[in-house]
């Protein structure tokens, strides 16, 4: 007799190819519309499934891992980051979690650079101008931006997404700078020609553009605070691709009204989705809905980590991305 097949709850309508695989290994539940659940529905498919699926507009907190049922095993992110899920509160409830790292490192490097680009060199200003149709023709004067080579790019989080970052930087003759709890090792280092700085602060006072590359923690809530923003040159820019919560949003918000900073380019924004409406105003912003990972080719590969961790899970093993709370 065949072996019972895993129910599997999924919370978001996810890539036909991966939906389709999933639908041939385990018992899924297939998300229809692409509504993010409600805390109720999530906490009733938390009841009902041994795996869940969650995206990142899920928040799994206590008091939802408290409600699970028994069966609830393995919560299987969709994604990298798992801010969102309270990892703790999941081990002491012997449920694993798991996410799917490294298959965005290329995508989400490709969007900073086109962020930075984007700001430095006015691209939204220049498609404005042209889409409401009033450009008058070439100008010496108009839409002066700046010279990305040889302005020096600070990069707070230097993991896979950070070496990406500066990987291309150094394409475009940016000089390379990084602060990260540790410094990397030589071999990684010396290709990049990157500087470590292991004063944040320090960094920050120095560098022509920022890019924030380091995950959502407690210890990085605000890293870049109203204080550090401060720090900053009046001509830097700031972008992030990283997690909306790492910024103080409403800092910045004054301090490039004020003109304290040149720009900022972001994909991530502190409360989600509801972006300070503010921010929307200022021409020297560019604003982005989370596109980091949005390629074909990552959202399947993230399908892809998601089954094999489940399918590791359901043959008795560990699955491969385990998420542990001393990782966080």
């Amino acid at each position: 007799m065949p072996a019972k097949r895993l129910s599997v709850v999924v919370t978001r309508r996810l890539p036909d190819v991966v939906e389709t695989r999933l639908k041939e290994l385990f018992d899924v539940e297939l998300r229809d519309p692409d509504q993010p659940m409600t805390r109720d529905e999530l906490v009733a498919a938390m009841r009902r499934a041994d795996v869940l699926v969650p995206t990142v507009t899920d928040q799994i907190d206590a008091a939802m891992m408290a409600a699970a049922s028994e069966k609830l095993k393995l919560i299987a992110n969709y994604g990298t980051g798992v801010d969102h899920i309270d990892v703790f509160s999941a081990r002491q409830r012997g449920i694993l979690v798991s996410n799917t790292p490294g298959v965005l490192t290329e995508d989400t490097a490709d969007m900073t650079l086109a962020l930075i680009l984007a700001v430095v060199r006015r691209m939204p200003e220049g498609m404005a101008l042209m889409q409401a149709g009033h450009w008058q023709g070439w100008s010496p004067t108009a839409l002066l931006g700046g010279r990305v080579a040889g302005r020096r790019l600070g990069i707070l989080g230097m993991g896979r997404i950070g070496q990406a970052v500066a990987r291309r930087a150094r394409a475009f003759g940016m000089q390379i700078h990084y602060h990260n709890r540790r410094r990397l090792r030589p071999e990684v280092e010396a290709p990049l020609e990157a500087t470590w700085w292991e004063s944040l602060d320090q960094m920050v006072a120095r560098m022509d553009i920022i890019s924030i590359n380091c995950p959502h923690t407690p210890s990085t809530f605000h890293l870049m605070n109203a204080r550090r923003l401060k720090l900053m040159k009046p001509s830097a820019v700031i972008v992030n691709t990283s997690r909306g919560e790492v910024i103080d949003e409403n800092a910045l918000t004054r301090m490039l009204r004020a003109g304290e900073i040149a720009g900022a380019g972001l994909d991530v924004f502190e409360r989600g989705a509801q972006v300070n409406p503010r921010l929307r105003e200022l021409p020297n912003v560019v604003l982005l809905p989370h596109m980091g990972s949005a390629t074909m080719e990552a959202r399947i590969e993230m399908g892809e980590r998601v089954i094999i961790n489940i399918k590791t899970f359901a043959d008795g093993h560990r699955p491969p991305d385990q998420v542990l709370p001393s990782m966080l």
